[in-house]
């Protein structure tokens, strides 16, 4: 009930004449740049939380507690006697039974129990041999569903787990690239050239036919000629995680969004989404390592066709909110509006000309639900859940304060220091990304399996 002495609420009474002299003068375009200046100088120093004080960013130690617990499947007890019987495998710092170790001396001890562990113990992860890197697209054409977070924790997991991974950074924002510690002057160190070198091999192409039909070549500038003479490996750099490689973005890549439909316009035979993954087939990149991720703009652009075009797997992170849902299933309607016209449109001429034809497929597509509050979302992600059904997860990513603490460090949880928090919260906090993980593994190991069988099958059928 209203005493009449209850304040009016903060939108009455407002004064015009106090409001104006508040304001600065009007805001013209110089204005922008300098607000972007400031931004720069803070994305920069905030960038630089996580890194030591020589400004290199470099992955904590791992102690024998969470090497027994998450890495190696041995009894601690048993882990240090392997160390004292063999001095010539790392030993780790530290005094007494609390020593620490390198991800790099990791590796190395996981590589040392399987060759003599048990048989019925995982200590190095299952991958095919012969087959190429399996591709998984991180998606969605919404902004904030943890899309960046998502894709750098997998990446995170899978290296912890014992993979080669690959990273492409195709957001202009460049916010993996911060996670990563990557750095990236211009465009040329993006993807960009490689979509650009894919363009120009098109265009190369087309002036042999041209040039045998007698009829003017097109012409190849100056970037396209720039770009016939990029590799992937020098635009792929290190990070601080020993197993994980990065191809960095920023801001510039954005670019491409508005060449690509010029060069389109130009050269309409040219497959624009197929240019990635022509340069990582084609450069063997894919033959270099075991998994390879790809975090796409938060929009259904060019570059996030190519990614799309070029996943085995696709993830799409989404909130357990009705925006977020109503935005995920119009992002799968304009999936298959998307390459539904390009299929259309391309066999059109590929059946005229007797060529074989275009067809999308997806080894598995998962819808993921993150930033998870089960105490005020359950109900309305078990509606999400019957209404995607098997496109969905069955495990929902919870939000946890070391999440948010991790990325205030602009860090991954794995790259936090389990004490710095509280053992239970430490625990809880990592499961969150170990279950995502492990869904996202078994759909990997999965398709690679199905991969696999059909090589052998394929080979019988040759050999016969």
């Amino acid at each position: 009930m209203s005493t009449g002495k209850d304040p009016l609420p903060p939108y009455f009474n407002i004064d015009p004449a106090a409001a104006a002299a508040k304001l600065s003068h009007p805001i013209d375009t110089a204005r922008f740049a300098k607000a972007a200046a400031f931004a720069a100088k803070g994305r920069q120093d905030l960038a630089k939380r996580g890194y030591a004080p020589d400004g290199q960013k470099r992955l904590r130690r791992f102690s024998t507690w969470e090497i027994c617990k998450y890495l190696i499947p041995v009894a601690p007890a048993h882990f240090r006697r392997v160390l004292k019987k063999y001095p010539d495998l790392p030993q780790g710092t530290g005094e007494g039974n609390s020593k620490w170790f390198t991800l790099d001396e990791v590796l190395q001890l996981r590589h040392h129990f399987a060759a003599g562990g048990a048989a019925d113990k995982e200590y190095l992860p299952w991958r095919p041999k012969g087959l190429p890197a399996k591709i998984v697209a991180v998606s969605n054409f919404k902004g904030g569903t943890s899309k960046t977070t998502t894709t750098a924790h997998l990446a995170m997991s899978a290296a912890l787990d014992g993979y080669r991974v690959l990273v492409i950074d195709l957001d202009s924002q460049g916010s993996l690239t911060s996670i990563m510690g990557g750095e990236v002057a211009d465009e040329w160190s993006t993807a960009f050239p490689l979509l650009a070198k894919d363009y120009a091999n098109a265009v190369q192409v087309e002036n042999s036919v041209r040039e045998a039909a007698g009829t003017p070549p097109l012409a190849l500038d100056e970037t396209l000629t720039e770009a016939l003479k990029v590799s992937p490996r020098n635009l792929i750099q290190s990070t601080h995680w020993p197993n994980i490689d990065l191809l960095g973005a920023q801001l510039n890549l954005y670019w491409a969004e508005f060449q690509i439909p010029v060069w389109r316009m130009g050269l309409r035979s040219w497959s624009l989404w197929d240019a990635l993954s022509n340069a990582l087939i084609n450069e063997r990149i894919v033959d270099d390592y075991d998994i390879i991720f790809l975090d796409t703009p938060p929009a259904l652009g060019y570059l996030t066709i190519n990614a799309l075009a070029a996943a085995d797997i696709l993830l799409v992170p989404l909130g357990a909110s009705f925006l977020e849902f109503d935005s995920t299933g119009r992002f799968f309607d304009m999936l298959y509006s998307t390459f539904a016209s390009i299929e259309e449109g391309e066999n059109a001429v590929r059946r005229r000309d007797g060529q074989p034809e275009v067809r999308f497929e997806w080894d598995a597509v998962r819808a993921l639900i993150t930033r998870f509050d089960a105490g005020q979302q359950t109900d309305l992600a078990n509606v999400i859940q019957a209404y995607f059904g098997d496109f969905m997860t069955t495990y929902r990513q919870e939000m946890t304060a070391m999440v948010g603490q991790a990325g205030e460090q602009v860090n991954g949880i794995y790259e936090a220091d389990y004490r710095e928090f509280n053992r239970d919260t430490y625990v809880r906090g990592r499961e969150t990304f170990d279950r995502t993980w492990a869904e996202v593994k078994e759909l990997i190991l999965g398709t690679w399996w199905r991969d696999l069988q059909e090589a052998n099958q394929t080979a019988k059928a040759a050999g016969e």
